[in-house]
C-alpha cells in the first residue's frame, strides 16, 4: 500500500470516534496496553507530559512544546484529531512523521492491528509513541483524546500531568456533570507526580484535591500562583505580563496566539515550566520568549481564532462547546466590524441547543454540515436554530456556505467560521 491506501485502509478498517461517535471508544486500556507491549514499549524509552482537560489542552500543548524545543529538547508532539494531514497528529521538533514512517508502520503491523482490533485512535496512539521511540526525542507532549481514565494515552507515567479545565463536553461519554467529567479527567493524575489544574472550578477542585492526595501528587492550581496582565490584544499577536506574589517575573511577554482563552492557557505553561525547571529541565526565559511568540511557526498550530483572509475578515475556532463558544463571543465582540457572518456546523452528540442559544441574533448564519457521519445535517441546524431566533439558510457543504459568505460580505464585515473542528478542517 503506498500512504494514501495506508490512511485509508485506517480509516476504514477502524472504528473512528471522529466519524462513528460514542461506539468506536473502547471501555478500558487493554487493545493499547497489548499493542504497546508488542512493540516492546516505546513510550517507556522517553520522558513524557500529560495534557488533559475540556477545552483549551491543543493550545497547551502546542505552546508547551515550542517552549521544549527552544530549550533545546528534541521534543515529540502526539495531539487529535487532524485538521487536513493525518500526520499532523505526530509530530518530532515541529516537523510531521514522514508518509514512510506511516506506511511502515501499519505494514509491519498490519497483522497485529487485525489480531487486536483496535479503534483508530489505539492504533494511531501507539504508533505516535513508537515514532518517538525512533526518532530518539528526549521528551514527548501527549494530549489526551478524550476523557482521561480511560483514554489510550493513559499508559504512560510522566513527570507531569496538566487538567487545563472542565467544561460539560462529551457528556454521553464522560457524564452529565462538572464533577463526573472531572473524575475521568483526573484518571491522569499519577502517583507522586506534580499536576496541575488550570483553572478553578467550584464543582471540580475536590475531585482533583481528593486524587492527588490520595497518589501524593503535589497539586498546584495555576491561577493562584500566577496572574496575567493584558497590554495589547491585535494584529496576530497578545502582549501581557506575568506576575507572581505582586511582581513581574515575564516582562512583556508575547504570543502569536490571541485569543482571549489563552490568557489562561499561557498561566498553565508558565506553572509548568516552573515545575518542570524544579525537575532539573533546563528552561531559559529566553526560550520561553521565542517559543511563545512564534508558536503557529514553530508546531503547525492551527484552528485556533485563525486569520483565513482580510477585507472581509475571515476568523475560524475549533471551539465547540458551550465553554468554547462562550470565548468565541467574547472574542467576537473585541473585534471591529459592521456586519457578522457566522458560517456554522456542528456533530449531532454535541449540546447543540446549549450552543445555539449563546449564538448572537443579530448575524446572518450560513448552515452547513461538516463530511462525516456525526455531521447534523444542515437544515436540522437551520430548523433548531430557528427556535433561537437564529436566521440564515442551510447550504449543501461547508464550502458552499463559505463560498455564500464572502459573496455576501462586504469589505468591513467580520465571518466567522466555526461549530465544530471538522467545519474548520474543511476550510483551512
Amino acid at each position: 500500500m503506498n500512504y494514501k491506501e495506508t490512511v485509508d485502509y485506517l480509516y476504514s478498517k477502524l472504528p473512528m470516534f471522529t466519524k462513528v461517535g460514542a461506539s468506536a471508544i473502547k471501555k478500558n486500556l487493554d487493545n493499547t496496553i497489548q499493542f504497546c507491549t508488542a512493540l516492546g514499549n516505546p513510550q517507556q524509552q522517553y520522558k513524557t507530559i500529560h495534557i488533559g482537560g475540556t477545552n483549551g489542552k491543543g493550545s497547551t500543548s502546542h505552546m508547551l512544546a515550542a517552549t521544549l524545543q527552544k530549550a533545546g529538547y528534541r521534543t515529540g508532539l502526539y495531539t487529535s484529531p487532524h485538521l487536513k494531514d493525518f500526520r499532523e497528529r505526530i509530530r518530532i521538533n515541529g516537523q510531521k512523521v514522514s508518509k514512510n514512517f506511516v506506511k511502515q508502520f501499519v505494514k509491519q503491523n498490519k497483522l497485529l492491528i487485525e489480531t487486536i482490533e483496535p479503534s483508530f485512535f489505539e492504533v494511531t496512539v501507539a504508533m505516535a509513541f513508537k515514532a518517538f521511540a525512533d526518532e530518539e526525542v528526549d521528551v514527548a507532549i501527549i494530549e489526551v483524546g478524550l476523557g482521561g481514565r480511560l483514554d489510550s494515552t493513559n499508559i504512560i507515567y510522566p513527570d507531569l500531568s496538566i487538567i487545563t479545565n472542565i467544561s460539560l463536553d462529551h457528556t454521553n461519554i464522560l457524564g452529565n456533570t462538572h464533577a463526573e467529567i472531572a473524575f475521568e479527567k483526573a484518571g491522569i493524575i499519577k502517583k507522586n507526580t506534580p499536576i496541575i489544574i488550570g483553572e478553578h472550578h467550584v464543582e471540580t477542585d475536590s475531585v482533583f484535591i481528593e486524587k492527588a492526595k490520595k497518589l501524593k501528587a503535589p497539586l498546584y492550581f495555576a491561577e493562584d500562583h500566577l496572574k496575567f496582565e493584558v497590554l495589547k490584544r491585535g494584529n496576530n499577536k497578545l502582549i501581557g505580563n506575568i506576575w507572581q506574589d505582586n511582581e513581574i517575573i515575564l516582562d512583556h511577554l508575547k504570543t502569536d496566539l490571541t485569543g482571549t482563552y489563552q490568557d489562561k492557557n499561557i498561566l498553565t505553561v508558565i506553572q509548568a515550566v516552573t515545575i518542570l525547571r524544579e525537575l532539573r529541565y533546563h528552561i531559559s526565559n529566553l526560550a520561553l520568549y521565542n517559543a511563545l511568540k512564534k508558536v503557529k511557526k514553530i508546531t503547525g498550530l492551527q484552528g485556533r481564532w485563525q486569520t483565513l483572509g482580510k477585507k472581509p475578515l475571515i476568523i475560524a475556532d475549533t471551539g465547540h462547546n458551550k465553554a468554547g463558544i462562550t470565548e468565541i463571543i467574547q472574542n467576537i465582540q473585541n473585534q471591529k466590524f459592521k456586519k457578522l457572518h457566522m458560517v456554522m456546523g456542528m456533530v449531532k452528540d454535541k449540546d447543540i441547543s446549549g450552543v445555539l442559544q449563546l449564538l448572537p441574533q443579530t448575524a446572518t448564519y450560513y448552515f452547513c454540515a461538516p463530511d462525516l457521519e456525526r455531521a447534523l445535517n444542515a437544515n436540522d441546524l437551520k430548523e433548531q436554530a430557528a427556535r433561537f431566533n437564529l436566521k440564515g439558510t442551510a447550504y449543501s457543504s461547508v464550502k458552499a456556505a463559505l463560498k455564500a459568505a464572502k459573496q455576501e460580505a462586504l469589505e468591513h464585515d467580520l465571518i466567522f467560521v466555526g461549530g465544530s473542528t471538522f467545519v474548520v478542517a474543511e476550510v483551512i
